[in-house]
């Protein structure tokens, strides 16, 4: 539970500090490659906490453990006014995060439809994505919501590259 704030790096590579909502440093983003959106989180020790990636030739972002176990599996769902995605934690159930077309705002929902975290991005238009997450609840870990939201951006920067090389021929 709490507020973590957290950012992508410019050029998708490199270790990012997580800071608490008291300017604490509680851990740090590692963007493996700029040529691969794996990351890892990892604790003020340096010790991998949980993981995200995008297995080989697949759309779904997978989240793993500490000891590489996977914890759950990310899914966009398309919809026309909206951003919406899926969340399966395996043994803790499916969440939803959803947000407006045009929003920086996400909200994660269970599966009675409690808001059980919402986060944001609150980056500046020519600095690197960064977020604030407000975990609400239990349910999920701040490790595992983490990599969650980093799901939901390395889906978002797939759909945009995937856009944006669409139109050449």
């Amino acid at each position: 539970m709490g507020t973590l704030y957290f950012s992508d790096n410019f050029f998708s590579s490199g270790r990012t500090d997580i800071y608490n909502s008291e300017k604490e440093r509680v851990g740090e983003l590692d963007l493996k490659s700029a040529f691969s959106s794996s990351m890892d989180i990892l604790n003020n020790e340096g010790r991998v906490m949980a993981s995200g990636k995008f297995p080989f030739l697949g759309n779904r972002w997978i989240v793993s453990g500490k000891e590489g176990e996977e914890m759950g599996e990310l899914k966009q769902k398309w919809s026309f006014f909206s951003k919406r995605f899926q969340y399966h934690s395996f043994g803790k159930g499916t969440f939803s995060i959803e947000s407006e077309a045009f929003s920086k705002d996400y909200t994660v929902l269970d599966e009675k439809g409690a808001v059980i975290c919402s986060f944001e991005r609150v980056s500046g238009f020519f600095s690197s994505p960064a977020y604030k997450l407000e975990n609400y609840s239990n349910e999920l870990g701040n490790q595992e919501l983490v990599a969650v939201v980093m799901g939901v951006n390395a889906i978002q920067k797939r759909n945009n590259a995937a856009a944006s090389s669409g139109g050449a021929t």
